[in-house]
């Protein structure tokens, strides 16, 4: 398995990934579709988007929010963020999105963050447990209902 920056030529096909995945865990996705599938729009805001690749096949992506700014779902200057993590599922259950989470973490340390941010849907039991087998912690009151009315559940990893 490799973890890289997504390519140009890659950034279509890492969008429907990421799209085909939520739309298998969540319901009524039509809103947010655009959203999920703009990786040139997240990378012009200055979000990194990373892919792993196994076996010259796309498998997973995860989008790395490097502080406060369009993309970020939290408000704290030392603050990093997780977004749209997604693991194909044919190769789930190899550890790829603990890896892509794992670079994340890395990356938050690198760029001297305090703490990570992330959100799941009631309908993401799979990756919950990965966060809390990983050492982030659930933080009710800073969960958060977008105008598409899915709560989100707001998690925190403390790194100092």
């Amino acid at each position: 398995m490799e973890i890289r920056d997504a390519t140009t030529e890659e950034f279509a096909a890492v969008g429907e990934l990421v799209f085909e995945v939520y739309r298998t865990i969540i319901p009524g996705l039509d809103e947010y579709a655009d959203e999920l599938r703009d990786v040139a729009g997240r990378i012009a805001a200055g979000v990194l988007v990373w892919v792993a690749e196994v076996d010259g096949e796309l498998a997973g992506t995860v989008s790395y929010v490097p502080g406060p700014g369009p993309y970020a779902e939290f408000d704290d200057p030392a603050g990093a963020g997780i977004r749209m993590l997604a693991v194909l599922p044919a190769f789930q259950g190899r550890g790829i999105g603990e890896a892509l989470v794992r670079a994340c973490l890395d990356r938050a340390r690198t760029d001297g963050r305090e703490r990570v941010y992330l959100d799941t849907t009631r309908w993401m039991d799979a990756a919950q447990r990965l966060y809390k087998r990983m050492g982030f912690e659930r933080r009710p009151e800073l969960d958060w209902e977008p105008a598409s009315g899915v709560k989100l559940f707001k998690y925190v990893y403390e790194l100092t």
